[in-house]
């Protein structure tokens, strides 16, 4: 399997089972990942460089507009696709295999964690993993601690308290909180 045949499994969302031609390529890109997390952790970099090296872990240009406080970890970093104007709070973790798309004028607080894979529930199924994305719509404020779980989509103006586990769709301009979150008012 080449890195074009992989990126097209990743793409179509297909489980990947430990011990196959694709399960060492992923821990291939994941060792990948940790290296430029490690430089990007491990010391300042002006917000340049931090955008250069989000752009290397992404290996997608990334908007001059982009703006992260250090550290960031990430397992994969090659599914996450963020638009203009966003801002990462320190100490976000993005699980992104299964694909995280991030809309423009988006505000992420402090130790969000986005989660997009699910492991199989049989003992015998657990070093198989599912993935599914996270859709974040545009201007979308998600608060310090939350957690987000495979197959979420976030509506565009939307707001998720602090510490707020979102375990199902958050429609447009709705406030969520709780765990799990659960609609506590609308927007307008």
């Amino acid at each position: 399997m080449n890195t074009n045949e992989f990126m097209e499994l990743i793409k179509r969302g297909e489980a990947i089972t430990g011990g196959t031609e694709a399960h060492a390529l992923l821990v291939q890109y994941s060792n990948e990942a940790m290296r430029i997390t490690a430089e990007m952790n491990g010391s300042y970099h002006e917000p340049d460089e931090v955008r250069a090296l989000f752009s290397r872990l992404t290996g997608k240009d990334i908007d001059p507009s982009f703006f992260m406080f250090p550290p960031f970890y990430t397992d994969f970093g090659k599914n996450i696709s963020i638009g203009k104007n966003v801002f990462f709070n320190t100490g976000c973790t993005f699980q992104d295999r299964g694909g995280i798309v991030i809309g423009d004028e988006t505000q992420i607080g402090q130790n969000v964690v986005l989660c997009t894979l699910n492991h199989g529930i049989a003992p015998e199924k657990r070093n198989i993993t599912y993935p599914f994305p996270i859709v974040i719509g545009k201007n979308v404020w998600i608060g310090a601690n939350v957690t987000i779980v495979p197959g979420v989509t976030v509506g565009e103006n939307a707001i998720i308290a602090a510490g707020a586990v979102v375990t199902k769709d958050v429609p447009e301009n709705g406030v969520v909180a709780g765990v799990p979150a659960k609609v506590i008012k609308m927007i307008g």
